[in-house]
């Protein structure tokens, strides 16, 4: 490629360790948070499912806004990381998730997940609805400090619907990413690839910013690909050349295998009448 490569496009409790002495490898950072957490709430069933990422009393609880707090100031890690569980689990949480509609409607952003989530959590608490490439689009409640889970309970209690969740969430996905940083790659065979990196936990669910064609389309000539094979990546790629196709497609089930919080190996096809799954060859599958 005429400019950067493909890889660096991709590119509290009771005994604890002595504060600033947490791991700063994702793994060994959730393995620590972990034991700590078990420390300070021993009747929870507590599950370490990935990098970043537990699943405490069936309700996931995502490290990635605790590790970058804690690489922020790593002189204070440990005090930071009690002080977070302790605040999680004195009420915070939970008075998060009893909030009124109204409240937390302008928080509620989406996120895209693979259908293999439900291995780990019930499908009937975990307010959703289904998408294409074997994937669901899952609400979060986006506070400063923790991101809650929507459950099913909550859309009840609420009177609001899945689908009014889905509207509601992508209006605010899309007043979070007008000003987007777009960096555009050429490849020495004519491909085009556009790499959306804000780092904030929604990458990949820009894919369902209802505007995507028209803000890509005139980059990549017409109708593109979509690749998230994790939940901090989004390129948009054009449908040609083939040689150029297949090596992105190879890095995308590549960086799936080995990248924290995975989502699909395979591209999304984006269309002026919306978005279509895949299967192996690039080949349309299904329509969203």
């Amino acid at each position: 490629m005429h400019t950067p490569p493909a890889r660096a496009m991709w590119a509290r409790p009771k005994g604890c360790v002595a504060m600033g002495h947490m791991p700063r490898e994702p793994d060994a950072f959730a393995e620590q948070v972990a034991e700590m957490l078990r420390r300070l709430q021993p009747e929870s069933a507590i599950e370490m499912t990935g990098p970043r990422e537990l699943i405490v009393n069936g309700r996931r609880l995502d490290l990635e806004n605790l590790l970058r707090l804690v690489n922020h100031d790593p002189s204070r890690a440990t005090q930071i990381v009690e002080h977070y569980l302790n605040q999680l689990f004195s009420g915070e949480a939970s008075a998060v998730s009893s909030m009124g509609f109204e409240f937390v409607r302008s928080r509620i952003m989406p996120r895209i997940q693979p259908e293999s989530i439900f291995e780990h959590l019930s499908r009937e608490q975990v307010a959703h609805v289904p998408f294409v490439n074997g994937t669901v689009i899952v609400f979060v409640i986006d506070m400063p400090q923790m991101t809650v889970s929507v459950t099913t309970e909550q859309l009840l209690r609420w009177g609001v619907t899945p689908e009014d969740m889905e509207e509601i969430a992508r209006e605010n996905l899309a007043a979070a990413s007008q000003e987007l940083q777009l960096q555009v790659v050429t490849s020495k065979e004519g491909g085009r690839a556009i790499v959306v990196a804000e780092q904030d936990g929604y990458d990949a669910a820009r894919l369902l910013l209802t505007n995507l064609h028209q803000r890509l389309a005139h980059r990549l000539g017409g109708d593109f690909y979509v690749a998230t094979p994790a939940r901090d990546m989004f390129v948009a790629i054009s449908i040609g050349p083939e040689p150029f196709v297949q090596r992105l497609a190879a890095r995308v089930r590549e960086d799936h295998q080995r990248l924290p919080y995975p989502i699909s190996p395979e591209f999304f096809v984006v269309t002026r009448d919306g978005i279509a799954g895949t299967v192996g060859d690039g080949a349309q599958a299904e329509a969203a």
